[in-house]
């Protein structure tokens, strides 16, 4: 916890302006690109023609008399078709952030849109699985560079005060990306043999409007001036800040900026000791996040629904009527997170996901056997259930687990430490795609409560281990949120002890 006594925050000039408005909402249609691929692929499939054409010995299992309800899915290259674009994410979010550092944030957004335009082409005209897997490897590639890109520019342009809220909007587009892939596969679904084709088709719009909003959205100041453009930076800032009074913001990238200069490997530097606190925080929000059993609800939500029991179509639907509580719960976070702080958020969600697991899994557990059809009022509470989980996860760990990394490091090694927190999100989210449905085959309702021992860890993490960071300037957070938690802020006295050691030596 951190150290006790009040914090003075000096927040720098500057109003929440419609330039900066306008810049996040377009730039947050990387998080909708993102949702949408999320969304569709667990509703197409469930879809009989898809299977039929890619999957015939899942469709076969699917409707056999005696099927498996934990196993009838049970298929790896089914799971390939899901989680071949995170691993994709993985290795372009390197390659992303080396382009966000040397080129800016708007390329990289730019270069996302394209690769996603592609990847969404592709999908819609496959032919056979390899041109499928290939579609949704181009989808990973533009994801790896919006997630890389996004939410550090959102960060960086948005006033102190705002920054929470602003950086959300990258979730909320995130979520309504899930509904609106949902409201297009419950449509889709009437459109046989091609309903699948314009479901996976559908991703080319966020891609065209990331793409075409792009062109007219400023370049960050702090990315300019990284790149030496000193006065296209100062006036980008006054533009964006609706005042001409930015002194104290300019003169403080001036010197983050500086300071980065320093620093010629950020990949290396990153090892050192005061960069561990942010490196440690930063990808293990990312590995909870995913560890949450979120995916286990939104990849599969629809199969999930039809292995309780409901049909195709009826699956469809209540994967729409779920996650349209989601957008609307992750606008409560953006109300109330520069508000109450993030940690807050964090603990309260934890414990909400945590009841629902154990009670969908309970509930599981007592009413579905390996052959039967749950009752329709033994379902309907699961329902309630995965609402209430989604509910607890839009407003805590599926914002903020992007919100914070993007604002926790210093300059100089602020694109490689969050491209360690992408790649590390992407990873996890490969690996419970990969892994879930063999899961589900073997432990049945007992994932529910695999996934709920680690929303309790998630809690005690998130109370003892994580410093605040509502309302402090980005480029003074370890001043003001490290250097002043009880455990982290050993890392940076040991380490300013050893410089000053060694400048003393150097001055004999």
């Amino acid at each position: 916890m951190a150290k006790s006594g009040p914090l003075v925050v000096e927040d720098f000039p500057g109003r929440l302006t419609a330039q900066v408005i306008v810049c996040s909402v377009i730039a947050a249609f990387g998080g909708f690109m993102f949702g949408y691929d999320i969304g569709i692929s667990g509703g197409v499939t469930s879809m009989d023609s898809f299977l039929k054409e890619f999957f015939p010995t899942v469709y076969v299992k699917k409707h056999a008399a005696k099927s498996n309800n934990y196993c009838k899915y049970n298929n790896q290259l089914l799971q390939l078709f899901t989680s071949s674009l995170y691993f994709a994410a993985i290795v372009a979010s390197f390659f992303a952030s080396i382009v966000c550092r040397k080129f800016g944030r708007r390329p990289t957004m730019q270069i996302a849109s394209v690769l996603f335009l592609v990847g969404a082409i592709l999908n819609a005209a496959a032919q056979n699985l390899g041109m499928l897997i290939a579609g949704r490897a181009f989808l990973g590639a533009g994801v790896g560079f919006g997630n890389q890109a996004v939410p550090l520019f959102i960060s960086e342009i948005a006033p102190t005060r705002y920054r929470g809220g602003l950086n959300i909007c990258f979730q909320l587009l995130t979520t309504l990306g899930i509904l609106s892939a949902n409201i297009v596969n419950y449509f889709t679904l009437k459109l046989q043999p091609y309903g699948w084709r314009i479901s996976l088709g559908g991703a080319a719009v966020p891609a065209i409007v990331l793409l075409t909003g792009s062109l007219i959205i400023v370049e960050t100041p702090t990315s300019l001036v990284e790149r030496g453009k000193k006065d296209e930076g100062l006036r980008t800032l006054m533009k964006i800040r609706g005042s001409d009074d930015v002194d104290k913001e300019y003169a403080r990238i001036l010197d983050a900026v500086e300071l980065a200069k320093q620093i010629k490997h950020p990949f290396k530097n990153l090892v050192s000791r005061s960069n561990r606190p942010q490196i440690i925080c930063g990808t293990i929000l990312q590995f909870f996040q995913q560890f949450t059993g979120i995916n286990v609800i939104m990849f599969y939500a629809p199969v999930l629904f039809q292995t309780i029991g409901f049909g195709d179509k009826a699956s469809l639907l209540s994967a729409v009527v779920t996650n349209t509580l989601k957008p609307i719960c992750t606008v409560i976070a953006i109300l109330v997170v520069d508000r109450f702080g993030r940690r807050v958020l964090l603990v309260e969600g934890a414990i909400q996901m945590f009841i629902a697991q154990c009670s969908i899994g309970g509930i599981i557990a007592v009413h579905l056997k390996t052959t039967n059809v749950m009752a329709r009022h033994d379902a309907i509470p699961v329902i309630f259930l995965i609402c209430l989980f989604l509910a607890g996860f839009a407003w805590s760990w599926g914002p903020l687990c992007w919100l914070i990394p993007s604002e926790i490091y210093p300059l100089e090694t602020r694109t490689s430490g969050y491209f360690l927190a992408v790649s590390m999100n992407m990873f996890c989210t490969f690996l419970v795609a990969q892994s879930f449905l063999t899961l589900l085959c073997h432990m049945r309702a007992g994932i529910f409560f695999f996934f709920a021992t680690w929303l309790a860890t998630m809690c005690i993490f998130a109370l003892t281990m994580l410093p605040e960071t509502k309302g402090i300037p980005i480029d003074e957070m370890a001043e003001r949120a490290w250097k002043r938690h009880w455990f982290w802020k050993k890392y940076f006295n040991n380490y300013e002890n050893g410089q000053h050691q060694l400048q003393e030596k150097s001055l004999e």
